[in-house]
């Protein structure tokens, strides 16, 4: 029998884009709305902010393999933090060869990490959020 545990960050009815025009840091702002494109032509779904700083798009219900827990989380999305843009992908492991080439990055379970646009090569993540979309 499985378990839906009912965590914190849950969707909002807030504005996606009054969420982002108050990122103070405009590199931020503007990288923040090139990877809400990607993320919506990937998913062709709208964004929804999640808590008060995660976008995410679509809906899916996650399985824990070790625990048999389920939560309620969204396909894809992103969060633009103070230190850096953390993109919330699924199977990243598969991306291997695209990350080598992906430039300037770092990655955690299910994360990548990323300080500026600028530093990747951008066809290259738009990839990665296309094949992770699906």
């Amino acid at each position: 029998m499985s378990k839906l545990a009912i965590i914190k960050t849950q969707p909002t009815s807030s504005s996606v884009a009054g969420f982002i025009n108050s990122i103070a840091d405009e590199q931020k702002r503007n990288d923040s709305y090139v990877i809400l494109q990607l993320m919506e032509k990937a998913t062709k779904e709208k964004p929804t902010l999640w808590g008060s700083s995660m976008i995410g798009f679509g809906k899916l219900r996650y399985k824990s393999p070790a625990t048999g827990r389920e939560v309620d989380w969204f396909k894809i999305g992103f969060s633009p933090r103070k230190a850096n843009l953390s993109l919330h992908l699924i199977d990243l492991e598969r991306h291997a060869e695209a990350l080598a080439k992906l430039g300037k990055h770092k990655t955690g379970k299910g994360c990548l990490y990323i300080n500026k646009l600028e530093d990747i090569n951008l066809k290259i993540l738009g990839k990665i959020i296309s094949a992770s979309a699906k």
